[in-house]
């Protein structure tokens, strides 16, 4: 497995063609976040295009650009690349979370880096250790610049043919961490659901902390041990993590040729996609409720005080 916005607002026109899965189109008025900062097409935000929740869902798709991620095949042999097939889940995922009412954060919005490339980031079209790390780490920025409410990391997986299935991780490490795992629970549960529904049953997988899941290219990346998108600050590593609840899924396993037919599906992509967004309506539902319940339980407290020096007042 690999606050301010700019002032600019741009109409903003995708379209992802995927192998085997035809076109995935999101057409909107994007606002680029911090432009200077992100390549062109990435860190863009999206409003709501319907109500306003006041929540922002920021949605990682993974790779991209001079990093094409795992690759995989299709039953019929076709060779599939990971950051391919990660976007037009997320910009699927972008157009459903819109329409229920959240503002989307997208870390790219095209087939590039999050990061603004710079001399000694590419290497024969593709990254060098020093670029790739700045790309995950322009993506913790974008999520912070935003001032995301969550974080959703979308990749897919890749081994030995005969693994499949759906894995998705957290980071134990952070004070967030509980509510991480929440989210990492929903969206494993809804993704599994809703890929079910549409495809042959996905073998789940689990959700696990993000320990030892990090890319490990560099002794450097093995010391630190997390997920960059997820993990905690390390100095000399790591010095702007994201600093909200997170969860990365890996849906399918695309060196399956079967999960890596799904994943290369439009029909695949947007079972994944409605996985999330009910993922997301759920967590932010049950922290409504956990709050709702708290401060019930505050008020009780107050009203027992009120009455407890009432009744010392009468005395």
């Amino acid at each position: 497995m690999h606050r301010a916005f700019g002032p600019s607002i741009a109409a903003l026109t995708v379209v992802l063609c995927a192998a085997g899965a035809g076109a995935a189109v999101l057409v909107g008025q994007g606002v680029p976040v911090a432009p200077p900062r992100f390549a062109r097409g990435a860190c863009v935000a999206y409003p709501p295009s319907s109500g306003n929740l006041g929540r922002t869902v920021y949605l990682d798709a993974g790779h991209g650009g001079p990093d094409p991620g795992a690759v995989g095949v299709t039953r019929r042999g076709a060779t599939i690349e990971e950051a391919r097939l990660t976007l037009p889940v997320v910009l699927d995922a972008t157009t459903l979370l819109r329409a229920a009412g959240y503002e989307v954060v997208d870390s790219r919005t095209r087939d590039s880096s999050v990061v603004r490339l710079r001399r000694g980031y590419v290497d024969g079209g593709i990254f060098t250790l020093r670029g790739k790390h700045a790309d995950l780490v322009a993506r913790d920025d974008c999520a912070d610049i935003a001032r995301a409410s969550i974080v959703i990391g979308v990749y897919f997986n890749a081994g030995p043919a005969q693994d499949a299935g759906s894995l998705t991780l957290y980071d134990a490490a952070r004070p967030f961490w509980r509510a991480s795992r929440r989210l990492a629970r929903l969206v494993q549960r809804d993704v599994l659901r809703t890929l079910g529904s549409a495809h042959r049953r996905v073998p789940d997988d689990g959700v696990h902390s993000d320990v030892g899941y990090g890319h490990g290219l560099t002794s450097a990346d093995d010391a630190y041990g997390h997920l960059v998108l997820l993990g905690p600050a390390k100095k000399g590593y790591l010095s702007t993590p994201t600093t909200m609840p997170g969860a990365l899924i890996e849906p399918l396993f695309i060196t399956d040729s079967a999960e890596g037919s799904i994943a290369a599906s439009a029909a695949g992509q947007q079972a994944i996609a409605r996985g999330l967004l009910r993922a997301v309506e759920q967590y932010f539902a049950l922290a409504q409720s956990t709050r709702g319940a708290a401060a019930a339980a505050a008020g009780r407290v107050r009203r027992a005080a009120a009455s407890d020096h009432s009744r010392l007042a009468a005395r």
